[in-house]
């Protein structure tokens, strides 16, 4: 299964990548853990809650969101 993602740091865009997961979902935080957008769950959580992160366009706050095949996080 595949999740895509669209990791973008202020004023540096990255190219679009895909994450391979091998469950039916992924937890956000441990998502962004995955894809090296962030270095620890701490630091996952601090950017989550303050609304740096968007899932499929809307800003997401829940660490818990359950990413599925398809779903875009920004």
């Amino acid at each position: 299964m595949k999740v895509k993602v669209r990791v973008v740091q202020k004023g540096k865009p990255l190219p679009p990548e895909k994450v391979c997961i091998s469950t039916e979902y992924i937890r956000l935080d441990a998502f962004l853990k995955l894809a090296n957008a962030v270095q620890t769950g701490g630091h996952a959580k601090i950017v989550i809650q303050n609304g740096e992160v968007a899932v499929n366009g809307e800003v997401c706050q829940m660490r818990g969101k359950k990413l599925r095949p398809g779903d875009v996080a920004s």
